[in-house]
């Protein structure tokens, strides 16, 4: 049986010319994969073109669409028929295991929530996401769900976090660390000691505090932080990404000789290029959740919600959500310990 991805082609800045090329290209290249394409029908058959639809295939259609600047309140109560709701929807009801959206990140959450409802033992979702380092890439939790958290919610992050990384990428004990302004036992507020000493007692491969540069470093595998402060460092790293590139082809672009010197290094710009594209990296799963919910940049091209879909798929076809359920199962004990310390 083929692993089902529901997709709200009507998310994100560019709607169906974006989503509905970028499914076309997933399927083409995932046999083992079926997708759901939700969304106003005739928007998204104009853009599959000749592409023929099926059991691989199929299209769901959706008359409402969620704004990108809509309130995550109205959107929950007042848009139960559009694209990202019946996505979410057909996961809820078991007609597929994962769903994609580049959407409002606000209303994704309020409507994942409350659609799919918390896995026990987890107070409120979190969303991870890689990024590149120097090793490979690290996994980083919570990058904008929630602004302020409790030491016991960042223990659940790094439980939830470990657990996807575990099943993702089959290493047994991934290191997880929190992040600090200092790698010392006494540095940071209140929270963050206290969390960090829940995580050194939680039986995870603790490695203590990873200050800024240690996340690009490859210090952990897993990076906990609150909400605030991981979509602070992911905007700051996606923006210096940005300025670095355009500076560099600013600077082979000033004349005839750094024109030549471009020419001599392109493949090595290239590889460059591609391994530090941010595109690369699009996907954030919404842990915590009794579904997997994925959430793509608004501003993704095809070739970015390609990757978003594919990071749906991995996590579908690797358990991560069972494995995280039975693994909170298994730490109950230190939760319990958690909440009363809380």
């Amino acid at each position: 049986m083929s692993t089902r991805i529901a997709i709200d082609c009507m998310g994100g800045d560019h709607g169906p010319s974006v989503t509905v090329p970028a499914a076309r290209l997933f399927i083409e290249s995932n046999p083992a994969a079926s997708l759901i394409l939700v969304g106003k029908e005739d928007q998204i058959r104009h853009y599959l073109g000749d592409q023929p639809t099926g059991d691989r295939l199929r299209i769901v259609h959706a008359p409402e669409v969620v704004a990108m600047d809509e309130s995550p309140s109205l959107a929950l109560r007042n848009k139960k028929n559009s694209s990202m709701r019946l996505a979410i929807n057909l996961v809820k009801n078991g007609e597929a295991e994962a769903s994609v959206s580049a959407g409002n990140t606000g209303a994704l959450m309020a409507i994942s929530r409350f659609v799919l409802k918390m896995l026990p033992g987890i107070e409120r979702p979190a969303i991870c996401a890689p990024l590149p380092t120097r090793r490979g890439h690290t996994h980083m939790l919570d990058l904008g769900a929630n602004v302020d958290c409790s030491p016991q919610h960042l223990l659940q992050f790094g439980i939830m976090g470990a657990t996807l990384v575990s099943a993702l990428e089959h290493r047994e004990r991934p290191t997880v660390g929190i992040l600090n302004i200092g790698e010392e036992e006494i540095k940071g507020n209140e929270v963050v000691k206290a969390a960090a000493e829940l995580l050194r007692d939680s039986g995870l491969n603790f490695i203590g505090n990873v200050e800024g540069d240690g996340i690009f470093k490859g210090d952990a595998d897993v990076v906990v932080c609150d909400g605030f402060v991981g979509n602070v460092a992911l905007k700051t790293s996606e923006g210096l990404a940005q300025m670095l590139a355009h500076s560099l082809r600013n600077e082979f672009k000033r004349n005839l000789l750094t024109k030549l010197a471009a020419l001599v290094a392109i493949s090595v710009l290239n590889n460059f290029k591609k391994r530090f594209d941010h595109r690369q990296y699009n996907g954030a799963i919404l842990l915590g959740l009794k579904g997997i919910s994925v959430k793509s940049h608004g501003s993704a091209d095809s070739f970015s919600f390609g990757k978003a879909i594919a990071r749906a798929f991995d996590a579908a076809e690797n358990g991560v959500l069972e494995r995280i359920s039975e693994r909170l199962g298994q730490m109950s004990g230190s939760l319990a310990l958690a909440e009363e310390r809380n």
